[in-house]
């Protein structure tokens, strides 16, 4: 099996930042990309920021400037670093990874969920 697990989420007023973890552990043979998603209230889950394993990056054009994405491979972790927030961050920010398993078995595997809520 493989889990995802996020922390880091939470209230904070605009301006402020919050750091997000996400942390792979289980049966993974290898991983390709992470990457961090959000879903606010009654909108479609957005790709936020990627970070595939060729060590390049990617970025939501509203998050472009202020979001950092980051990878230890060394502990199958993923992190976003979000400065100057602004309310319309407000949403629950998922982790996701396209890895291997160590059965060989391809898939995208998701986090539970963290909820960020930037008050104005």
């Amino acid at each position: 099996q493989v889990q995802l697990v996020e922390s880091g989420g939470g209230l904070v007023q605009a301006g402020e930042s919050l750091r997000l973890s996400c942390v792979a552990s289980g049966t993974i043979f290898s991983i390709n990309a992470m990457g961090w998603y959000r879903q606010a209230p009654g909108k479609q889950r957005e790709l936020v920021a990627v970070a595939p394993s060729n060590g390049r990056t990617d970025y939501a054009d509203s998050v472009k400037g202020r979001f950092t994405i980051s990878r230890d491979n060394t502990k199958n972790a993923v992190y976003l670093q979000m400065n100057s927030l602004k309310s319309e961050d407000t949403a629950v920010y998922y982790c996701n990874a396209g890895l291997i398993t160590t059965r060989g078995v391809m898939g995208s595997y998701w986090g539970q969920g963290t909820q960020v809520t930037v008050s104005s």
